[in-house]
């Protein structure tokens, strides 16, 4: 059994994670499976290609995989997770919501100086699914502000926010903002439900592959406590935690 998290904090709400309907055996959240429709391409990165307008993992020919993590919570919590990643050799990706970024605005330095990558989750952490195409835009191009008025930069990366595959309004709007690719994931590591440690490492490493983007959010302790076992996990079967910009990059 895991210990238990040294920090504390109440875990915030996570993202819906919206399913195709063959891996969703009941609704999980207000939209129903049909309304964010599972991508018919993954556009995931093989060698000698360009990354589609939405990726789901990299190429299962490498020995890698992403852990990126929905940024939001406790500043506590979120130093943490980082230090314990630094501490097992891992680069994570933080995906970070502006306004989260606004309560904690030395948070994107502590991540970019960790050696992790920081990008876009929208705005408000709103149902992005549920916009018109001002409305999506908006919330992109909000935290792709604030984001650069931190960092200098917007980052290169964005995840939808509530929902797991973006749709083709929200890769249009994602363009105009200057992200050419939407972050999906792979494996869905449930932390937000809270379902301690041990159950998010099972999750995690039951269903990782050579380049799976894994997705995991901050402002859990369950969270924390799993990392290190997850890289550990993953190094046993040859697989180093990195960046989704390592994993993605040609």
């Amino acid at each position: 059994m895991l210990a238990g998290a040294a920090v504390t904090g109440a875990g915030l709400a996570a993202c819906t994670t919206a399913r195709p309907a063959a891996e969703q055996p009941h609704a999980t959240g207000p939209k129903s499976a049909a309304a964010v429709p599972s991508p018919t391409e993954t556009h995931s990165k093989d060698a000698g290609t360009h990354l589609g307008p939405q990726v789901v993992h990299g190429s299962r020919d490498q020995s890698q995989v992403a852990l990126t993590f929905h940024g939001q919570g406790p500043l506590s919590m979120a130093d943490a997770l980082l230090a314990e990643a630094e501490r097992a050799g891992a680069r994570v990706t933080v995906l970070a919501v502006g306004t989260w970024l606004g309560q904690y605005p030395r948070v994107a330095e502590r991540i970019l100086r960790g050696g992790h990558d920081l990008g876009n989750h929208t705005m408000h952490h709103l149902d992005i699914t549920a916009m018109d195409a001002s409305a999506a835009y908006a919330e992109i191009a909000g935290c792709a502000q604030r984001l650069h008025d931190l960092t200098g930069s917007a980052g290169r990366w964005f995840r939808p926010s509530q929902t797991r595959y973006s749709t083709p309004l929200i890769e249009a709007e994602a363009r105009k903002a200057g992200y050419q690719t939407c972050v999906s994931y792979d494996v869905d590591s449930l932390d937000y439900t809270d379902p301690g440690p041990d159950a998010i490492v099972s999750t995690v490493l039951g269903s990782a592959r050579p380049g799976s983007i894994v997705s995991l959010h901050l402002g859990h302790p369950g969270s924390v406590t799993a990392l290190p076992a997850i890289v550990r996990g993953l190094a046993s079967r040859g697989l180093r935690a990195v960046t989704l910009t390592d994993l993605l990059s040609p």
